[in-house]
């Protein structure tokens, strides 16, 4: 089973050797590494990582974070597909798609971003609505979307009034950003958490920008 863990620790030599091998010690492999983001003193990874069947995630956690100033924000079920070049494949897919362009965007985006949901907003005369969801996504939608337009990508905020209780029971983090110049959004939902960094909001305002080029 692998598990996919958002871990801070120490930008310095030596710190992640030193996680491997704790994470080993608990009989985990890392199978793919990830910088979210480096900060002063600090980065922020991602790692998927392999374990025996009926092993805990929490011996994982307990493992790492053994470790000084080592700590996991996060860690959920990883069932995606590893590769080193998600942004351009969904790219790729959402460009040579013959119909539903925007089903194929949503179906992709949350393997290639991290996150549990993914949808297409848009205003219309009674409101907020979805143009196009991910499988997982919630069957409770959004009826108000106050956020919209967006001008940039940008973090929006779990608990205001606009997002639905099932979101908020749910500590779903959110992140959004414009569709080029249509007026819609593509929204992400990450249950749980862990909370979107700058650098993973300014990765998706990249990529929709892109995306939306390719849309036309």
């Amino acid at each position: 089973m692998s598990y996919l863990l958002r871990v801070q620790l120490p930008d310095r030599p030596g710190s992640l050797g030193a996680l491997a091998v704790a994470l080993g010690s608990v009989g985990a492999d890392i199978l793919s590494l990830d910088v979210v983001e480096r900060g002063s003193g600090y980065a922020v990874d991602d790692l998927v990582v392999d374990v025996e069947s009926g092993s805990l995630p929490d011996t994982l956690i307990t493992a790492a974070e053994k470790l000084s100033e080592v700590h996991v924000d996060s860690i959920r079920p990883y069932s995606g597909i590893l590769d080193t070049h998600r942004e351009l494949e969904l790219i790729d897919h959402v460009a040579t798609a013959r119909s539903d362009r925007l089903q194929v965007l949503v179906d992709n985006a949350p393997r290639v971003l991290r996150v549990g949901w993914c949808t297409v907003m848009d205003i219309g005369p009674h409101g907020a609505y979805r143009v196009a969801g991910s499988p997982g996504a919630p069957e409770t939608h959004a009826g108000d979307a106050p956020w919209m337009p967006l001008k940039r990508a940008a973090v929006l905020h779990g608990d205001e009034d606009w997002v639905p209780k099932t979101w908020r029971d749910m500590d779903t983090a959110l992140a959004a950003a414009p569709l080029g110049n249509t007026g819609r959004a593509l929204l992400l939902g990450r249950p749980g958490g862990p909370e979107f960094r700058p650098s993973e909001v300014a990765r998706l305002g990249y990529l929709t920008g892109i995306v939306a080029t390719v849309l036309g």
